[in-house]
């Protein structure tokens, strides 16, 4: 099992957070990519390389829209080259980064091509230059340069120098069926955000495995991760309030359009539909949003892992034993960081982990 760091992009402080993360046991990092919202995530990952050794570092998640697929492939490829091989690429279909220019989600079989796009410039290949997805409007076509020569296609040369680096493997943040499908035919890991009720993660797994079937993929080659909410917290009505604000942000993700995607009982479907009615982009990732006060106390003991430490690990060795080979540990001081979240965030890391490990 991985267990990796989730973090907001912050240049000030993202080089004490990697060697703490390193030195602390974590398999590694993953930044979030909201350029409203938080700092440039390659910038900080860059940094975060050049203070370890061994620590994962990862986009989780960047979006098909902010960032064309050549650039993404091309920041990815730095920060692999800086890092000695540890560069994962997260993505979604993008959620705050796009809300704040006013914008919903990409288009579904948009995103399937963009990442088709994006893996053939991750493994040095070229893309045909009339699908670059950039409108006329904003630039026509090469032709009226009347140049001597010019590119046939779109690849990402300066990389292509016979060096045996590594791929930088695409993992896509998936929630409902057909994204998850999306990520079983393109990705190299779909990293689940269902939350960490074994039903919805069985749900979750099932799909991407019919999906697989469907496409002529061996179901049993999959990779599969989950994004994960955990407060280790020995009162469980202090660890309900310290995760709420991290929780809801991810809950959110399953009733984004106002239908639930996954199992759900009667109770879980009607926080779900409360927590779309409610939800205030301008406080997403914020302490203060209204849409927390739709998590009852039973939803966040479904949703999120919440308890003393041998619970947490029970939990979420429960969930690896469905399938899960990677976990994108949300803790509760990545939105509320307070004395006491930072404090709970330390206890997974002292207590859980080990546990884990063992």
């Amino acid at each position: 099992m991985e267990f990796w760091n989730w973090r907001v992009s912050e240049p000030t402080g993202i080089a004490e957070f990697a060697r703490r993360s390193e030195a602390q046991g974590w398999d590694g990092i993953g930044l979030g990519d909201s350029q409203s919202l938080t700092g440039d995530p390659y910038l900080c990952l860059a940094l975060a390389a050049t203070v370890t050794d061994r620590l994962g570092l990862s986009t989780s998640v960047t979006n098909p829209v902010t960032r064309h697929a050549s650039v993404a492939a091309t920041s990815a490829f730095a920060v692999q080259r800086l890092s000695r091989g540890r560069m994962v690429l997260g993505i979604g279909r993008g959620d705050s980064a796009l809300a704040h220019l006013g914008r919903a989600p990409a288009r579904l079989g948009w995103f399937e091509t963009y990442l088709e796009h994006l893996q053939t410039y991750l493994s040095g290949g070229g893309v045909p230059l009339d699908g670059s997805g950039i409108p006329d409007e904003a630039a026509p076509p090469v032709e009226r340069l009347s140049l001597a020569q010019a590119p046939e296609t779109s690849a990402i040369r300066w990389v292509d120098d016979g060096s045996d680096e590594r791929k930088v493997p695409v993992e896509v943040a998936a929630t409902g069926p057909r994204v998850i499908g999306i990520a079983t035919r393109q990705a190299d890991r779909v990293m689940l955000a269902v939350g960490a009720d074994p039903r919805r993660i069985a749900w979750g797994i099932q799909t991407a495995r019919e999906a697989a079937g469907e496409a002529g993929i061996d179901p049993d080659s999959l990779s599969i991760g989950a994004y994960v909410n955990v407060v280790c917290d020995d009162d469980p009505a202090a660890g309900r309030e310290l995760g709420r604000p991290s929780t809801g942000l991810f809950a959110r993700f399953s009733a984004m359009y106002g239908e639930v995607s996954g199992p759900t009982d009667e109770n879980q479907d009607e926080v779900f539909h409360e927590l779309h009615r409610r939800y205030d982009m301008n406080l997403h990732g914020r302490e203060g949003g209204h849409q927390i006060t739709a998590l009852t106390d039973d939803f966040m003991d479904g949703y999120a892992i919440v308890g003393p430490a041998e619970y947490c690990a029970e939990k979420l060795t429960e969930l690896a034993q469905l399938g899960v080979t990677k976990f994108g540990i949300v803790g509760p001081d990545f939105v509320r960081p307070t004395a006491e979240a930072e404090a709970s965030a330390a206890r997974f890391t002292a207590d859980v982990l080990p546990l884990l490990r063992d």
